[in-house]
């Protein structure tokens, strides 16, 4: 087992997961052109599974490889609304090992053609926790329930794994400090928590002055917003593990149309397609220009790349549909 184990965590150094990280830092100085702040995007879409997930899901896989917990014919069970699931399955096809994605009705069609174009299974899971009304708990008891049936079974626990957060406080973090030094204030998407996490953990451990904003979804329970959500990738329906009160300085919570509205108000002013939370964590920025002094450096964290959105978030005709005439007609008269 040690020998096989050395071997797998060698491959995880090597090929196209050696691009995992290192992402560009990108100053925006078109996005508000009347803010006085100095504006940067960490585009996380650079990695090569297309978002921030990769980050986390390498850092668990080699975590566990380490430790014992995944062999040679360990089958990997994870619950994703779609990004997890695309960079444990590029992982995965790496290793030569098996992955099962739970997923939900929410998940995009084209995330599904994705996984599987990466040899992995879906495992749908097509009601909601009855106890809850959310989908999210109803996955994790599917994963539970595969692990015990299938034995040499591994589920990364997204959501409460600490290797998630530490994978963005040892890598995301000291990447930012290292490009622009003083970070005022830095905007983050919630879902799984390990972002947030890991990111405060790294301002707290060395003493930064960063004010630290989580962006959630309404109808998440993690901050607690009102309303229903139809993208995914933004806020869940329990409170991960990996969240404490406290991690954030404040937080924002932001509409499926919040998200819409940001991710096209990136593109139009500064030529960047976006997923959805992405579009969340801009219009989040737009609601504290004001509370940033001449000269701060703010920092958002753009998750996943906006390709994967085209029949959604950049369709006029699903904007239409899901809310209504007034808004999609807004939306075009803004390009």
């Amino acid at each position: 087992m040690a020998s096989s184990n050395r071997f797998r965590i060698e491959q995880l150094e090597t090929g196209v997961l050696r691009l995992i990280g290192g992402t560009p830092l990108v100053p925006l100085r078109r996005l508000y052109p009347d803010a006085h702040a100095n504006i940067y995007a960490k585009l996380e879409m650079y990695n090569p599974g297309g978002s921030a997930k990769d980050r986390p899901a390498l850092r668990m896989m080699r975590e566990a490889i380490a430790a014992g917990k995944v062999g040679p014919s360990t089958t990997i069970i994870e619950s994703s609304s779609g990004n997890m699931a695309i960079s444990l399955a590029m992982i995965c096809g790496i290793l030569g090992l098996r992955f099962i994605c739970v997923v939900d009705p929410r998940t995009a069609e084209t995330n599904l053609r994705i996984i599987r174009s990466y040899g992995a299974e879906i495992n749908y899971v097509t009601e909601p926790d009855p106890a809850t009304g959310e989908f999210l708990p109803a996955r994790i008891a599917r994963v539970n329930e595969l692990v015990r049936q299938i034995g040499d079974a591994f589920w990364p626990n997204q959501y409460g794994n600490e290797f998630n957060a530490a994978a963005h406080r040892d890598t995301t973090m000291p990447e930012i400090e290292a490009a622009i030094g003083r970070i005022d204030m830095l905007l983050v998407g919630v879902s799984s928590c390990g972002s947030l996490r890991g990111m405060a953990d790294y301002v707290r451990n060395n003493g930064l002055g960063t004010a630290v904003i989580g962006v959630d979804a309404a109808g998440s329970v993690i901050f607690g917003g009102p309303g229903s959500r139809r993208l995914p990738g933004l806020g869940a329906g329990i409170v991960p593990p990996l969240f404490a009160p406290g991690l954030a300085d404040g937080h924002e919570t932001v509409s499926d149309l919040d998200c819409v509205s940001g991710c096209r108000r990136l593109l139009r002013k500064e030529s960047i397609m976006v997923g959805g939370s992405a579009g969340g964590v801009v219009t989040a920025l737009g609601r504290r220009l004001d509370q940033l002094p001449s000269g701060a450096n703010v920092v958002m964290i753009l998750a996943d790349r906006g390709d994967r959105y085209l029949d959604t978030v950049y369709s006029d005709e699903w904007v239409k549909k899901c809310f209504g005439e007034e808004a999609a007609a807004r939306l075009a008269a803004e390009r």
